[in-house]
């Protein structure tokens, strides 16, 4: 075979093997891991609880729920560890986007990592990031919840980092979002300390308050439309009870009852949670349970997936981070909610352990080929030396 020609293919194998490798890693791997997840439907003779797989009915609002994006800032993240996990959350939200195709987006906190101190040059160096990340189309609505690193752990938050948080989301912290009959209630966790700061008085007073248009909206339903007295100033929503979402999980002693692919390694299960710092305290998580009695709590900030049934009759689902930095297997709720019941089902994302293996072994397929290619040449190489030394013997 002609000296181009093994150059040339040579060539060629390099290209396929390197730029499949990163064509796959980097783009198609999402696709079939995505293609397995389904919308839930939802059954409404249930009244609420677990549906089976299929398609969602017309009523049901088709939710995507995920967590703790930790978008790195310039002080503790490294070029490459933002790069390539930036890059593994862009790829994986898009790609949710355009084949599950959700009406709404809820994010439960933490979207960046150090939000509690970055100076406003790099605040905005990391939204313009996370916008570029997290693009969507006007078919989708996206809605931003506030966590500990968005704004600092109680003892660090001010009312400048929430209102700079607040106004680059166009939103409250604290409010309800009402879609197709759904009322959502969005809490400010992080402002649930209890000890009375300025912040921690104001989310009380509009939890509170929300809690009371709530309940009148519920008695105005049952009392045939009639609006009680008490109950006049109050804003009406969709009769129904709320889907309750915030970061910090309610009370619970240790993620020990925690099982599944996505919960916290089994070491780390028992180790015991601190109140308003791991999940919230025993008396805010009462008086969100009591105000509010939702039908369904969902949570983030441990960075893995747990299950848990609050007075026997308060289902809380703590959703696991979204980014490989915080777990190698990320994943993210698919939820299709109807205004009388709601179906869950987990999507999980391409593990990092196997892009890591899969460049691995493009690696040491390279390494095999440039071992062939120097023994074959080797061998061309004697060839031509015993072939011009019969040469020289002849002459």
């Amino acid at each position: 075979m002609p000296r181009f020609s093994i150059k040339w293919l040579a060539v060629v194998v390099l290209i396929l093997v390197v730029g499949g490798a990163f064509l796959f890693c980097e783009y198609l791997i999402y696709f079939p891991t995505i293609l397995k997840c389904a919308w839930p439907k939802v059954s409404h003779a249930r009244g609420g609880g677990e549906g089976i797989d299929g398609q969602p009915t017309d009523a049901a609002v088709r939710a995507m729920v995920l967590s703790d994006t930790h978008l790195l800032g310039a002080v503790g993240g490294h070029w490459f560890d933002k790069l390539r996990r930036e890059w593994q959350m862009e790829r994986a939200f898009q790609t949710a986007l355009w084949l599950l195709r959700p009406e709404i987006v809820f994010i439960l906190g933490d979207i960046f990592d150090e939000g509690k101190w970055s100076s406003q040059k790099h605040w905005e160096d990391d939204v313009r990031r996370f916008h570029r990340m997290f693009r969507h189309s006007t078919d989708t609505e996206l809605v931003v919840l506030v966590g500990n690193h968005d704004i600092g752990f109680h003892y660090e938050m001010d009312w400048f980092k929430l209102q700079r948080f607040e106004k680059v989301f166009n939103a409250s912290s604290t409010r309800i979002v009402t879609k197709n009959g759904v009322n959502f209630l969005l809490v400010n966790s992080v402002a649930l300390h209890g000890d009375g700061c300025p912040i921690c008085q104001s989310v009380e007073k509009e939890l509170i308050k929300l809690s009371r248009d709530l309940n009148c909206s519920l008695q105005n339903s049952q009392s045939g439309g009639a609006v009680m007295d008490s109950c006049e100033a109050s804003q009406i929503y969709p009769p129904t009870s709320p889907i309750m979402l915030q970061h910090y999980p309610l009370y619970r002693v240790s993620d020990a009852g925690c099982t599944g692919q996505d919960a916290a390694p089994p070491e780390e299960r028992h180790l015991l949670f601190r109140e308003k710092y791991d999940v919230l305290s025993k008396e805010a998580s009462q008086r969100l349970l009591q105000w509010f009695k939702p039908r369904l709590i969902l949570s983030g900030h441990t960075h893995s997936g747990c299950e848990v049934l609050h007075d026997n009759k308060y289902p809380e689902i703590s959703v696991p981070s979204f980014s490989w930095r915080n777990r190698n297997n990320p994943s993210f709720i698919l939820a299709s909610v109807s205004p009388s019941s709601y179906a869950l089902s987990k999507c999980f994302l391409p593990e990092e352990s196997t892009v890591i293996s899969v460049y691995c072994s493009a690696g040491a397929c390279l390494l095999l080929l440039f071992l062939a290619h120097c023994l074959w040449m080797k061998g061309l190489l004697q060839c031509l030396s015993l072939c011009l030394l019969g040469k020289h013997k002849s002459l």
